[in-house]
C-alpha cells in the first residue's frame, strides 16, 4: 500500500498502536505458569476494546487470535493448553485490522534461564531489523532490506530463513511488495517509494535456512528443530526516514527480563 493522505496516515497509526498495545500487553504476561491459549485471549480482549478485528482469524480462519510459536515452532503456532515453562522461547505475532487498515508486529522473547547463544539470536535478530528498517528510503530496492538482514545475521555467526520474509502491509495484510526477503534476493526486487507500507520482518537461526509445514496445516518449523528469532515493525517509508507505526507506548519491544 501506499499512504496516499492523511486519512490513510492516521488510521494506520491507530491500528499500529492497537496492535503494539495487544503485543506489549501479551508480552508482559508471557512467564512460567500461563498457557498460549491465555495470552492468546489477552489480545482477543485488546482488539474488542479497541474495535479491531484479529487479522489471521479474519483473514485465513486461522485457529487464534494471533499466532504464538515457542520452541522449535518458527511460525504460526496455534494458541494452545501449553504452559510455558522456563527456559521456553516465546515468539508473539500479533496484526490486525480497523475500517480496513492493516498492521502487523512480533517478537521474541527468552524466558529465564537463558543460554548465552539463544541471547545472541534474540539480539542479533532484533538488530537485524532496526538495520533493515534503516534502510527502507525512497528510491532504494527491497534486496537492500534483506542484505542489512543477511550481514548482521552472518556478522554473529548465524543464518536467515530464506522461505519467511517481510511485506508489504496496509489495505491488506500482505501487500506490495509481495516479499521482502532475509537476504540479497535481485529477482523480483521492488523499488520502494515514498508511502509505501511495509512490514519489515526478521527470521534469524543457528543452522537451518528454511521450514517446513506440519500436517496441521499452520505450523512451521525447521527440519532439524533449529529454533528462529522474529522480529516485526510496520513502518510507513517517508523522505524523512522511516516511520515506525508499531513502537508502542514505550517506543520499543517490552522485554520482561530485561
Amino acid at each position: 500500500m501506499i499512504v496516499k493522505n492523511e486519512k490513510d496516515l492516521e488510521a494506520l497509526k491507530e491500528i499500529g498502536r492497537i496492535c503494539a498495545l495487544a503485543r506489549d500487553a501479551m508480552a508482559k504476561e508471557t512467564k512460567p505458569g500461563i498457557t498460549t491459549l491465555e495470552l492468546d485471549l489477552i489480545a482477543k480482549r485488546i482488539f474488542e476494546e479497541h474495535g479491531a478485528e484479529s487479522a489471521p482469524m479474519g483473514e485465513y480462519a486461522f485457529p487464534g487470535y494471533t499466532c504464538i510459536s515457542v520452541n522449535d515452532v518458527v511460525a504460526h503456532g496455534i494458541p494452545s493448553e501449553y504452559v510455558l515453562k522456563e527456559g521456553d522461547k516465546v515468539n508473539i505475532d500479533v496484526s490486525a485490522s480497523k475500517n480496513g487498515y492493516f498492521a502487523d508486529t512480533g517478537l521474541t522473547i527468552n524466558i529465564p534461564p537463558v543460554t548465552d547463544k539463544n541471547r545472541k539470536l534474540l539480539e542479533t535478530a532484533k538488530n537485524a531489523m532496526y538495520k533493515s528498517i534503516e534502510k527502507a528510503m525512497p528510491g532504494t530496492m527491497s534486496n537492500n532490506l534483506g542484505r542489512a538482514v543477511y550481514n548482521e545475521a552472518q556478522n554473529h555467526g548465524f543464518n536467515v530463513i530464506r522461505n519467511l520474509t517481510g511485506h508489504g502491509v496496509g489495505k491488506t495484510l500482505h501487500d506490495n511488495p509481495e516479499n521482502i526477503f532475509n537476504y540479497n534476493e535481485r529477482r523480483g526486487a521492488s523499488l520502494i517509494r515514498e508511502g509505501h507500507v511495509l512490514a519489515i520482518e526478521t527470521f534469524i537461526t543457528e543452522k537451518d535456512d528454511y521450514v517446513e509445514e506440519y500436517p496441521d496445516g499452520w505450523t512451521l518449523k525447521t527440519p532439524n528443530g533449529n529454533y528462529v528469532y522474529q522480529f516485526e515493525h510496520t513502518v510507513v517509508v517517508t523522505k524523512n526516514g522511516p516511520m515506525i507505526l508499531t513502537n508502542g507506548e514505550e517506543q520499543d519491544f517490552f522485554d520482561p527480563f530485561s
